[in-house]
């Protein structure tokens, strides 16, 4: 059975970017791409929407360096609005339903699964209870007035259990649970 992993950055009022902001906020550092080197050494397959595909084929076209990881990865992107063929290398389009196509792919796998951005797929894979892990670093910035791409509006209420926690270059924090989620407050159901 395949194991699913969100993996997010995010600030600490719950944003994927800012604008005018740098790409991580302008605080990667050597603690931080030390650990993406790493962890991008283990094999799994990387789940995104047609959104988030169309930005890192972006970076893939424009032959940024950091990307070159995420071109050898089996991707599947799932969207109703993408045609085939993709032009990013490795990249399998799923029109069905994503929720159907990952359990199916949790079931009779077992090549570990992870999300990149995706947030209404990371949303929907959660609520459907197929998350094993929800792993996030939290950049130490508050982007009240310039954030964008809210990452937990219309998520469920879901109790995160801790597995691992560090701190990346003084300042990063990195958060790895265990997420289950709930049909109410505790004490309600």
């Amino acid at each position: 059975m395949a194991e699913l992993m969100i993996d997010y950055i995010t600030s600490l009022d719950g944003f994927g970017s800012a604008e005018g902001w740098p790409g991580l906020w302008g605080m990667g550092g050597p603690d931080y791409y030390d650990f993406l080197g790493k962890d991008g050494a283990s094999e799994y397959a990387l789940l995104m929407g047609a959104t988030t595909y169309r930005m890192f084929r972006g970076f893939a076209e424009a032959g940024e360096d950091f990307i070159d990881e995420l071109t050898r990865r089996p991707k599947l992107v799932f969207s109703s609005t993408l045609d085939e063929p993709l032009d990013w290398e490795n990249s399998t389009l799923v029109s069905g339903d994503a929720v159907e196509a990952v359990g199916e792919l949790k079931r009779d796998g077992d090549l570990p699964l992870r999300t990149i951005g995706s947030v209404s797929l990371c949303r929907s894979l959660l609520t459907a209870g197929l998350v094993d892990r929800y792993r996030v670093v939290v950049f130490p910035v508050v982007n009240g007035a310039t954030g964008a791409d809210r990452m937990y509006d219309g998520w469920p209420d879901v109790r995160l259990d801790l597995i691992e926690a560090r701190t990346l270059d003084g300042r990063l924090q990195l958060l790895e649970y265990a997420p289950t989620v709930l049909d109410g407050p505790p004490g309600t159901e």
